[in-house]
């Protein structure tokens, strides 16, 4: 329990005030959805608050967990084979939701297995690319392969859910971690081009050849057409992104007050997840929107501070990779509410509803707090042993 007196409140505080303000906001944005189809305005608020309880023990748990048994391989391969194991159920009996076969449920609990993929890719990157940091500058190749090959059938099984949105997160954070192992810069810049153009590829195939893409359904191409031009298809796939600029410009600085939203009324279609960021911007306004990215602006830069000053390359690659995530799947939810990007289906962290991202989220915090605990004694060890001699 000595533990606690290295906790970073740098991290913690900004992950707590988040979390309560997400509850606070999902029941705002919920309770008149909540009222029609279980007749309690309340349902999803407590289903959260008891996500973000539960969360809160586990990240706990994960920050007082032994840092030296984070980085042992039966126990790193025992958790990988139950998520690979949990994917391909998913694949051949789960249950499909909102058009995807992404859910699992347990006793009446639905959860994710694509989302404890992301942080046991990051979990397993960390501890390959920290005990061969040699191999990947002089054998680069032969050093990721085998990591690539299950970070590849996560992808593989994730895009067939389909959850183009989670797979889209993974890949940027494992290239992520990749780079920062220690490869070469021009291997880094190399990739960072390669995928700038393969993005403007996909864009420009799509706008042209549109629907005879073998690779398109139907709803993805609603979903680039509601991109490009939400007003002209206002009544099908650019329904969500038009209210969700009605929300924002109802909003406008101030915002109408906290219950006061319009569009969480049946106009914007499950407002307290993908969108949950419009009815904020419509009840609390620009300046609403403004403190809740500070906050986690903040949670992310201190997440990769301590990555940058963590001794260990373990705990290093750990914070690149969950600081990484974090801001992709935040700029992702963002751009596609603004309109910046096409909808995705990604959930703004901390504060859009969700058991299964709750959990993984809090279980990422713990792991970030455990390797700055365990970087700050490892400091103050050091001074003291300095200070006697």
């Amino acid at each position: 329990m000595k533990k606690f007196k290295y906790l970073d409140y740098y991290i913690f505080i900004p992950y707590l005030i988040l979390s309560i303000i997400g509850i606070l906001m999902i029941y705002s944005a919920s309770s008149y959805i909540a009222i029609s189809q279980y007749n309690n305005s309340q349902y999803y608020f407590t289903r959260q608050a008891a996500f973000v309880i539960l969360g809160l023990i586990t990240s706990m748990f994960v920050f007082l967990f032994k840092y030296k048994l984070l980085k042992s391989k039966r126990f790193l391969v025992g958790v990988n084979g139950f998520v690979a194991l949990l994917l391909v159920y998913l694949f051949f009996f789960g249950q499909v939701t909102n058009g995807a076969k992404g859910w699992l449920f347990i006793f009446g609990f639905g959860f994710q297995p694509a989302e404890f993929a992301k942080i046991v890719v990051i979990w397993y990157f960390a501890y390959i690319f920290s005990k061969k940091q040699n191999q990947l500058m002089h054998n680069f190749k032969d050093t990721v392969s085998p990591p690539l090959t299950l970070f590849g059938f996560y992808l593989v099984l994730i895009l067939l859910q389909p959850d183009v949105g989670g797979a889209g997160i993974l890949l940027i954070t494992g290239t992520s971690m990749i780079l920062a192992s220690g490869v070469s810069t021009k291997l880094s810049v190399a990739v960072g081009t390669l995928g700038v153009f393969l993005i403007g590829g996909i864009l420009a195939l799509v706008r042209v050849f549109g629907m005879s893409l073998p690779f398109l359904e139907k709803y993805q191409y609603d979903r680039f057409l509601a991109f490009w031009d939400p007003f002209a298809v206002s009544e099908s796939a650019g329904l969500q992104l038009v209210n969700s600029y009605y929300a924002l410009r109802r909003g406008g600085i101030f915002g109408v007050g906290i219950g006061g939203s319009i569009q969480k009324t049946g106009y914007l279609p499950e407002p307290y997840t993908d969108f949950i960021m419009s009815i904020i911007g419509e009840e609390m306004g620009l300046i609403g929107i403004l403190v809740i990215m500070s906050l986690f602006s903040l949670l992310i830069l201190r997440i990769y501070l301590v990555g940058i000053r963590a001794k260990d390359s373990f705990g290093s690659l750990i914070c690149i990779g969950i600081a990484t995530m974090l801001l992709v799947q935040g700029l992702v939810n963002l751009g596609g509410v603004i309109g910046l990007m096409p909808i995705t289906g990604v959930t703004f962290p901390f504060i859009s509803y969700g058991g299964s991202s709750t959990i993984v989220l809090t279980i990422s915090i713990g792991l970030v707090l455990n390797v700055s605990a365990t970087d700050k004694k490892h400091n103050q060890q050091v001074l003291e042993k300095n200070s006697k001699n």
